[in-house]
């Protein structure tokens, strides 16, 4: 990627109409050699060489949790660092202090971790190129704004706030930017020497060139320039002697050789200030790349009042980190085929910057839990059964987290899955037994006419003579015996036969495989494994339930239903 600043000339940047500065000086020999630095000749702000050691970096702030946008930046980065054989740099700017809270990074490093986007240095793991917070590298940044006031690319701002104030209402009046005017440029010796007896606080401040432009080719939007006469003396340290953050970032990406610097689109206009910077201190530049937003399906931007937003709040949805990455990977990239199921490794090997879209990707929470539900399929079935299991016994379900009884549950209710939190409601169906709902229903009625009390009387008898409970303890193949003799003494078959089985037994009219779901009911009542608060209703009490039914009434009780059903229709 080329990186120019240009002025008269393509592709160049010339400078000229550098502020004079008063002569009797102690800054004066720096000053001129600020100015012909910037005004004596043409120069160009080159990107790291294409064969440089490829270094990329996220540097999240701790000021909360990690947003799905964040992550995806995240993504980009380790993806590109991996399929070029490179280094993932993990790097902490908590320079806000206020705001920055050990909780809000321990969260980030455990949000990475469980995306298994694992960094290559940076906290816990260290590095060459340490320290990987910037709260331990003030010492560092001192010491290059230092080398910037020595040479004459930045000088001390005394202006107050109020004058600085003054400065935008004055540019506001006059329609034009709000930039620094320039007034501590050309200060002389002795107004420096007088504010500095005084105690009089200071900011640096950096000399912008006042003619020119940058440009640059970014590896994912293209050609990008900006005029620096748009952007006036910027402060790089504050008055309480803290960074300002461009001259941070700068400063770390330079000294920890970062190659690619792949971030969000929101960052594109700090490129402006991030390339003086870079020049004065006479760094390489990185190569640039500026990832789109994520929007909301109304094209906003994507914030809480969409929902979850962030990385940890879909972990304790039940999501998976495979399914995570995989989905935020297809924010914006895509391989050029159909195909929309990636692994980790797979998205290493198949990803490139160059695929990256320049259009705001829109954040589909339908599809991420339809994803969700693709990766949950495909893991194998101990790793399933293990997930759901354990979640089981954490939520209280169940009072243990392995077992056959899970095993053979899990197989059953896999199917209706998307999420791992799925597993409650769909085991807590299994296990329920809403026969008077159902059987009070207008889409019960055919089943109930067609002699159901009769059909229950003779069921009941294959209870309470054992016979049902011995073809249960068989197994599959005993189930599939009983059902066929049973069938053939009522002269049944068929959907008569399956449709009035499923009601009494389970007490709905769907569900998932009939014969697995009475096995399993059996099951769940011979070996404990339901926890008493789970509201699980055994096949003894529905047995007890049936036997109580009034059936006349029920069928009585339709007739006002189909009327109501028919009037809201």
């Amino acid at each position: 990627m080329a990186t120019s600043l240009i002025g008269t000339t393509p592709s160049w940047m010339r400078i000229s109409k550098i502020p004079e500065v008063a002569p009797p000086s102690i800054f004066r020999q720096s000053c001129l050699f600020f100015h012909k630095r910037f005004r004596s000749r043409s120069f160009s702000i080159s990107a790291a060489a294409e064969d440089k050691a490829v270094r990329v970096r996220f540097a999240p702030s701790p000021t909360g949790n990690l947003h799905v946008g964040g992550a995806r930046t995240a993504l980009f980065n380790y993806l590109f660092a991996r399929s070029k054989g490179g280094k993932f740099v993990l790097r902490i700017e908590d320079t806000d202090l206020e705001r920055s809270t050990k909780e809000s990074e321990d969260a980030l490093l455990r949000d990475l971790s469980w995306l298994g986007l694992h960094w290559d240095e940076g906290p816990g793991v260290g590095g060459d190129y340490g320290p990987y917070r910037q709260s331990e590298r003030n010492s560092l940044y001192k010491q290059h704004a230092e080398k910037l006031l020595d040479s004459g690319y930045v000088y001390r701002c005394f202006c107050s706030n109020e004058e600085l104030e003054k400065m935008k209402e004055i540019a506001k009046l006059k329609q034009l930017p709000p930039v620094y005017t320039g007034k501590w440029a050309a200060a002389t010796d002795e107004e420096v020497q007088e504010e500095l007896a005084k105690g009089t606080p200071y900011t640096y401040r950096f000399r912008v060139p006042k003619d020119g432009s940058l440009k640059i080719n970014d590896l994912i939007r293209g050609e990008v320039s900006w005029n620096l006469d748009t952007l006036g003396d910027f402060v790089i340290m504050r008055s309480n002697g803290q960074p300002v953050y461009n001259f941070c970032v700068t400063v770390d990406d330079a000294t920890m050789a970062i190659s690619h610097v792949i971030r969000a689109e929101e960052h594109l206009p700090n490129t402006l200030r991030q390339a003086l910077i870079y020049k004065a201190l006479g760094f390489s530049m990185p190569s640039f790349a500026h990832v789109s937003l994520i929007l909301a399906p109304d094209r906003s931007k994507l914030s809480k009042r969409h929902g979850a937003t962030s990385v940890g709040q879909f972990r304790e949805m039940g999501y998976l980190p495979q399914a995570m990455v995989n989905y935020l990977a297809l924010l914006g990239w895509g391989d050029g085929t159909e195909n929309e199921f990636f692994t980790l490794e797979q998205l290493v090997e198949k990803f490139s910057i160059g695929r990256v879209n320049k259009g705001g990707a829109i954040f589909d929470s339908t599809k991420l839990r339809w994803m969700n539900g693709q990766h949950l399929g495909a893991l194998p079935s101990e790793e399933l059964t293990k997930l759901v299991g354990e979640h089981w016994k954490s939520t209280g379900i169940l009072t243990e987290s392995e077992g056959t009884f899970i095993l053979e549950a899990v197989q059953l209710l896999k199917d209706g899955i998307d999420l791992i939190t799925d597993a409650d409601k769909a085991l807590s169906n299994l296990l329920s037994y809403p026969l008077l709902d159902t059987l009070n229903s207008p889409e019960a009625k055919p089943v109930l006419e067609d002699k159901l009390s009769e059909f229950s009387a003779d069921l009941i008898a294959a209870y309470d003579s054992g016979e049902l409970l011995g073809a249960l303890e068989e197994g599959h193949a005993g189930w599939q015996k009983w059902v066929k003799n049973f069938g053939k003494s009522l002269k049944r078959k068929g959907k008569s036969l399956f449709m009035p089985l499923r009601v009494l037994l389970t007490g709905k009219l769907h569900g998932p495989d009939m014969g697995a779901s009475v096995l399993l009911l059996h099951r769940a009542e011979t070996c404990g494994v339901v926890a008493p608060e789970a509201g699980f209703v055994t096949l003894n009490e529905r047995f007890k339930m049936l036997r109580q039914l009034d059936w006349e009434a029920l069928i009585k009780d339709q007739s006002p239903l189909e009327s109501a059903a028919a009037i809201s229709n």
